[in-house]
């Protein structure tokens, strides 16, 4: 599904709020300043900007660029009411806004195209909105994704609208420098450059194995970012919030001692958690296991994976070389796995065919389970233990997507 994504940055919000407040400010160079003896420059005006002066200059540079520089304290709680007016205006155009500061914001529009006509209709009711209502400027960018939305809100300020099309993106991207790109810091594109790489273009064609020597499991994500690609979801606060962790666990029917009892409850859990994962575009880096002795002691152990997982066998197969470290005494009669240190951004295009076999198979099974039930498919060392544990509905489930579950 072509998604349709909008990234929309006020333009030097601090400075332009104190200008709005003040009428004496406006058309002069302002920068706004912490309260603090020794501080810098936090934002400037477009006036200011004109002079050269730049955020994170000490006030001397800043007063050697432009002397008649006017300086106004930041007033917090001013831009943050400023900015919560702002993100309720963006609420009446769609639900799905992801807050990434105090003035920008990402929107999924793609389910409102029908109500307004279209997608430069929506920004443009959006920027009359913002300016008669609070004075205010913005840039908007719009695009298949959010990298490229955050892109193209760069392209153009102040008062900006630019519009990528998915065709479009090879052509932008082949000559564009890396450092363009949202996510490519100062240290990545300078080792980028030791290699060769300076261009978008060069980036997307270069060797996955190669940078994944240089950077780690990254730089499968730096290629995706080449080509422009970012399967990323925009997040509402309370999607935001409800994805610290994903565990799930289950009180036994009876104690168990066995490893091979153990480890089928543990690919259950593994199967569950993975599941709720996946449905909302996440992925894990710390496994946590919970165990709960008969004499109802309990205690977790965690392990950190090399890389983000997502795949119920990963998830099991971690949590099971938890369980083969531990010396167990007792029986058990809870057993909990867990996911967190999550990811939004690792839902990546696999480059191997086996890797992309894998990927398949399971969305097809999630698709199974999603339509039938849960565990209406699944692997054989399933089959074992249906109808032995838990089958009351997650604490996590609900219609658009997971909520946070603590293991008990």
């Amino acid at each position: 599904m072509t998604r349709t994504i909008m990234h929309i940055d006020m333009n030097a919000f601090f400075a332009a709020v104190e200008q709005q407040s003040n009428p004496a400010l406006r058309g002069r160079p302002v920068a706004v300043v912490g309260a603090q003896q020794r501080t810098i420059i936090l934002t400037s005006s477009y006036e200011a900007r004109a002079y050269g002066v730049k955020t994170g200059m000490t006030l001397y540079e800043a007063r050697q660029k432009c002397p008649q520089l006017q300086l106004v304290k930041a007033n917090n709680r001013l831009y943050t009411h400023v900015s919560s007016q702002i993100m309720l205006i963006f609420q009446d155009y769609t639900p799905l806004v992801e807050v990434s500061s105090v003035d920008e914001a990402f929107l999924d529009v793609s389910g409102s195209l029908h109500y307004f006509g279209s997608v430069e209709r929506i920004a443009y009711l959006i920027k009359s909105r913002i300016k008669s209502r609070l004075g205010l400027t913005c840039s908007v960018g719009i695009a298949p994704n959010k990298l490229l939305a955050k892109l193209a809100s760069d392209l153009h300020k102040p008062d900006g609208l630019t519009l990528i099309q998915s065709a479009e993106v090879p052509d932008l991207l082949e000559d564009l420098p890396i450092e363009e790109i949202c996510g490519i810091g100062p240290k990545t594109t300078q080792k980028l450059n030791h290699l060769g790489v300076f261009s978008c273009g060069q980036l997307g064609r270069f060797s996955v194995t190669k940078l994944k020597k240089q950077f780690g499991v990254i730089g499968e994500r730096l290629i995706l970012m080449g080509r422009g690609i970012d399967p990323s979801p925009v997040m509402t606060s309370e999607q935001e919030a409800a994805v610290k962790t994903i565990g799930h666990s289950m009180t036994l029917r009876k104690d168990i001692c066995l490893r091979e009892d153990i480890a089928r409850f543990l690919s259950q859990l593994a199967e569950m958690v993975g599941r709720r994962a996946r449905r909302h575009g996440v992925s894990g880096q710390t496994v946590t296991l919970t165990i709960r002795h008969n004499d109802f002691s309990t205690y977790s152990r965690q392990q950190i994976q090399a890389a983000p997982i997502s795949r119920s066998e990963e998830i099991y197969h971690a949590a099971l070389r938890i369980l083969d470290g531990l010396l167990l005494t007792l029986p058990i009669r809870l057993l909990g796995v867990r996911l967190s240190n999550l990811h939004h951004f690792c839902q990546q295009i696999p480059l191997l065919p086996e890797e992309r076999r894998r990927e398949q198979l399971t969305a097809s099974l999630d698709r199974v389970n999603d339509r039938h039930g849960e565990f209406t498919v699944m692997p054989g060392s399933l089959l074992s233990v249906k109808g032995k544990g838990s089958h009351v509905i997650s604490p996590a489930w609900r219609p658009e997507g997971i909520r946070n579950i603590g293991v008990q």
